[in-house]
């Protein structure tokens, strides 16, 4: 008879072991947080939304070095990091174009 495998302490890919993350307390969350995490603002989440991951394209892009360091001494994903830069810009600017514009007319 085949033995029994144990359960896997890593989550299936995409998926996230809920029961695990609501058993850590907050100072287990604040000891494994990144540095860039801590003593953020109270108000710092505040306008904080969930975003749906789109399908990535593979490009080759050239950007200034200082730019690629910065990102790249956070740590992995830094490619990550640079998209969701651009994501948020990208989203600002459509913003801007939908609101109704504040300038009077003389």
């Amino acid at each position: 008879m085949p033995k029994a495998s144990k359960p896997s302490s890593r989550p299936t890919k995409g998926r996230a072991d809920l029961a695990r993350l609501r058993r850590l307390t907050d100072a287990e969350i604040d000891a494994t947080s990144p540095p860039e995490l801590r003593n953020l603002p109270d108000d710092f989440w505040q306008g904080a939304r969930v975003v749906v991951p789109v399908t990535k394209e593979a490009i080759s892009i050239r950007l200034d070095s200082d730019i690629v360091a910065y990102f790249r001494q956070a740590g992995p994903r830094y490619q990550s990091r640079i998209n969701a830069v651009l994501r948020s810009y990208v989203d600002e600017v459509a913003a801007r174009k939908r609101r109704p514009s504040s300038k009077r007319a003389v």
